[in-house]
């Protein structure tokens, strides 16, 4: 019935603006924003993966969380900046679910990377002496196997409930990816049970993961407080600033996009949010961490200088 129902078989993305010469000017800034996020993505992973120091289950996380900021931003960023120099702003109706699939799939995985995380500096705080056995490889390899297998059933999930969606035009979306408010907009079948679910789905693990990141800090500031050496506590401190600070522009940005109802002014308002967490927050995630990490911020000179005694 919905393959009888659907005819549009490709997507017009409006973008941010009409105007030619902002255009010009906001892929300029965006392609730079994206080389920036590639390098500082990459540069981490490498980083981690190269230095015997990082070698540890708080890194092992980052650089996780790394490679998934570098998906999302490549989910999004090279489709957007085409549709800045290009006459034909299409997508494909299956290039549409393809991304759709991976930006559901990817928030999930970010999201409960991040709780991972939270319970990582919980133990690492909290149960010092414990933390070597208690966080060995094989554990931390499955606390971060389970938010990637989750993820990819998720984002299955929902892609699904958008292919059971008829489209039969208009096929503009207005936006610079396939996002699911403007897109549900364009919907001719009945939305109802596509943004039920997709209010119960965002609002229930964004909940969760948060409860389970707030939990965690109830106990680790009691803890840090209780550490005596000034020392040991700005680390802890550190530590805690730079994963709090990520959770804190993540999630404000994901509430304020995907537990409203679809409307116009939501469309809108979405548009200006959606370039933040899908450019902007992959960028500067590494830099978050690298800047207030004495380690990261020790390790990169003395890999820089034995590679170039190396070569």
């Amino acid at each position: 019935m919905r393959k009888n129902s659907t005819s549009v078989t490709e997507f017009i993305l409006l973008g941010l603006t009409s105007r030619l010469g902002l255009q010009i000017v906001l892929f300029l800034l965006f392609l730079v924003i994206y080389v920036v996020t590639v390098a500082g993505n990459l540069g981490t992973i490498v980083l981690i993966q190269a230095n015997a120091r990082l070698h540890k289950p708080m890194y092992f996380f980052l650089s996780h969380l790394s490679f998934v900021d570098l998906c999302f931003s490549s989910n999004v960023t090279p489709k957007m900046l085409e549709i800045f120099l290009s006459e034909k702003k299409t997508i494909s109706y299956p290039a549409c679910l393809v991304q759709c699939y991976f930006f559901i799939a990817l928030v999930h995985v970010e999201i409960y990377i991040l709780a991972v995380m939270a319970f990582d500096r919980y133990m690492a705080i909290c149960n010092p002496l414990l933390y070597g056995s208690k966080m060995s490889r094989r554990v931390c390899t499955s606390l971060i196997t389970g938010p990637y297998v989750y993820g990819a059933l998720t984002g299955l999930m929902e892609t699904m409930w958008t292919y059971n969606l008829a489209f039969c035009g208009p096929n503009e979306i207005n936006h610079f990816y396939c996002a699911y408010p403007p897109l549900m907009k364009l919907a001719c079948s009945d939305t109802y049970n596509k943004e039920l679910s997709m209010f119960v789905v965002a609002g229930c693990n964004l909940s969760v993961s948060l409860l389970i990141i707030l939990v965690s800090y109830l106990y680790i500031f009691p803890a840090i407080l209780r550490i005596r050496s000034t020392e040991g506590r700005h680390k802890a401190f550190s530590t805690c600033g730079s994963h709090l600070t990520a959770v804190t522009i993540f999630y404000a940005t994901l509430f304020f996009m995907y537990l409203r109802r679809p409307s116009k002014e939501s469309v809108e308002q979405g548009k200006m949010v959606a370039v933040f967490y899908t450019t902007v927050i992959p960028m500067l995630n590494p830099m978050i961490y690298s800047l207030r990490n004495k380690n990261v911020k020790e390790a990169f000179p003395k890999e820089w200088l034995r590679k170039q005694r190396f070569s």
